[in-house]
């Protein structure tokens, strides 16, 4: 039996996992269950979660190799595991899905951010000037702030250098996630009773209740980003016992509590506000006191969005800067390190490559949210993007070929009947979200 260097339990896979899992996704959670109703709403919400529970113990036999459990062979990355289980092209389809899910996950943030720090001026002129004053502000100027600061953020040199910034922003996501659960709580206390119905929003014709479902649908999926850092975790753990059995109960636990926390927030946003719930729970105004804490959630959530942000570009930055520092290696500009030390501040070390690359990345992603600034849909998108390929197609892929299942055997063609099945819902919470941009956008 192997013992490996690793200091990783059951309890920091747990910790790390619903910190990776819980953000601001949990915002849309109550707008999609208004569109699903209260049956399909939740039934949805476990439905995901069971799903994305399946694909997971697959995966976690994916972190050795031949055998799951004492293989030699082990991979530190989701990408190193689809390397090594199903070659180089499948590495670089999946390489592919994952840059734009980081990247479409800054855009997100860009939007969600703003959104958030406009929704802070909205409650203190409505506090000031009553709740039907007209108090509209433009996203534009909030998101220029959002991407300077990324700007600068941007700048440090590798991940290493942001953990203080990803654990203060696991803490903020959190507490604004308690903050939306106990507003929607105080509200349904004070209506007196539980709005909403079983067949969610009504519509006036049934292709508009379609696309809203599909956009719901979408928003539920990005709820769950999670594969991507399994094994990044698994491979914290130490062993005995092997780290794929740790790996699942950890996973149990933490969707399992994950997903009775967002049945919790989805479930009391829609009973609080029906038919007319918002969007996002926090910006929406369907909650206009006490203000002081609409403020607050608002700075956490911009204070999270700062630090997630870094989380989910370092990797692309990393992984473009290596690249081309190692096909041009002789090549100054791209890896000479120079000193800087401004007056009354400490010196920091840049690279000419990092400066130019990192600037036109986050004014690109900058550029597209304000071209796009649609919560829900944005959220749709990323979701129908990157559920399927990630969650589900490639540690299907992996389980075939790690455990040499033979085609066209019950377990084979099961799973393959899986796959399939996910594909069409999440191809139809990727057009439905699609559709929902470009509707915002013409009107």
């Amino acid at each position: 039996m192997m013992s490996d260097d690793f200091e990783g339990t059951l309890w920091t896979a747990v910790a790390h996992i619903i910190t990776g899992v819980i953000g601001s996704g949990v915002l849309s959670l109550a707008w999609s269950m208004a569109q699903l109703g209260w049956i399909a709403g939740p039934l949805a919400m476990v439905i995901f979660a069971s799903v994305t529970l399946f694909a997971t113990f697959l995966l976690c036999d994916c972190h050795r190799g031949p055998d799951p459990e004492y293989g030699p062979g082990r991979n530190r990355s989701y990408l190193e595991a689809v390397d090594m289980c199903l070659g180089k092209t499948n590495a670089w389809a999946c390489s592919f899905f994952v840059h734009v899910g980081l990247y479409g996950t800054a855009i997100a943030y860009t939007v969600t951010s703003a959104i958030s720090m406009r929704a802070i001026q909205k409650s203190n002129c409505y506090h000031r000037e009553g709740h039907e004053a007209a108090c509209e502000y433009s996203d534009t100027y909030y998101m220029l702030i959002f991407g300077a600061v990324q700007l600068i953020l941007s700048q440090a040199p590798d991940f290493h250098n942001i953990q203080s910034l990803s654990v203060i922003a696991a803490v903020m996501s959190f507490a604004y996630s308690f903050i939306g659960f106990g507003l929607g709580v105080a509200k349904v206390i004070g209506n007196g009773f539980v709005m909403g119905s079983f067949s969610g929003v009504s519509t006036t014709t049934s292709i508009e209740k379609m696309w809203l479902v599909a956009q719901a649908l979408g928003d539920i999926a990005f709820a769950y980003p999670y594969s991507l850092i399994l094994i990044e975790i698994q491979d914290t753990l130490k062993s005995p016992p092997p780290a794929n059995q740790t790996m699942k109960k950890a996973s149990t636990m933490s969707i399992i509590t994950t997903t009775i926390f967002y049945l919790f927030c989805g479930g009391f946003g829609y009973a609080a506000f029906g038919d007319n719930t918002p969007g996002n729970l926090l910006t929406g105004f369907g909650f206009y006191e006490p203000y002081w804490l609409i403020d607050l959630a608002n700075a956490f959530i911009v204070i999270h969005l700062v630090g997630g942000y870094q989380v989910y570009s370092q990797p692309i930055f990393a992984h473009f800067e290596k690249w081309i520092c190692e096909k041009f290696p002789e090549n100054g500009f791209l890896n000479n390190e120079f000193f800087l030390k401004p007056p009354l501040m400490p010196a920091f070390r840049w690279n000419p490559l990092r400066l130019c690359f990192r600037t036109v990345y986050v004014v690109s992603v900058t550029a597209i949210a304000m071209s796009f600034p649609y919560f829900n849909q944005v959220l749709g998108v990323i979701g129908g993007v990157i559920f399927w390929p990630l969650t589900i197609y490639f540690p299907v892929e992996m389980y075939f070929k790690q455990m040499n299942i033979e085609a066209w055997t019950r377990k084979w063609v099961m799973l393959r009947v899986f796959s399939y099945v996910c594909f069409i819902v999440s191809t139809f919470g990727l057009v439905g979200s699609i559709q929902g941009i470009i509707s915002a956008k013409l009107s």
